[in-house]
């Protein structure tokens, strides 16, 4: 049986613990190991997400709740164990979200917030920029076609 998916704010409590980026990148790959696993057809075209250099895919799900707002719930996976916590980081902040909330929150910011911004090469941080833009887009055009 499978942890509940880590909130952002275990996530920088347990940054806050870690002084050693070596900790902190072993810590980043256990959160990678959180991750809900992908189905095998979840791997398409369509999922992967362009402008990484490691292969990234993310798999949206929207659910409407009592009929209200939309919520965009999102699997991930990557070949690249430090990218497959980036990912498990970046759902923390947005899967299970309305797309409103997606499009009013910066997760580059909390990526700052934990040093990353120095610690991330260039390649990196143009994946982790490819797949804010990708949910950014995805929230969106659900919100284009809710009504």
């Amino acid at each position: 049986m499978r942890a509940p998916m880590t909130t952002i704010d275990d996530i920088k409590d347990n940054f806050e613990l870690l002084e050693d980026w070596d900790d902190r990148y072993r810590y980043v790959i256990e959160l990678g190991r959180t991750l809900a696993p992908m189905p095998d057809g979840e791997h398409s075209a369509a999922n992967k997400v362009n402008g990484c250099a490691s292969q990234v895919w993310l798999s949206r799900q929207v659910a409407r709740f009592d009929a209200g707002e939309p919520v965009l719930t999102y699997l991930g996976d990557s070949d690249a164990h430090i990218v497959r916590g980036l990912i498990a980081i970046l759902l923390a902040v947005w899967s299970g979200r309305t797309p409103q909330y997606i499009l009013d929150t910066d997760p580059i910011q909390v990526f700052d917030e934990l040093g990353f911004k120095e610690h991330l090469t260039p390649q990196r941080s143009n994946g982790l920029r490819a797949m804010v833009e990708r949910i950014r887009r995805d929230a969106t055009e659900t919100l284009a076609t809710a009504t």
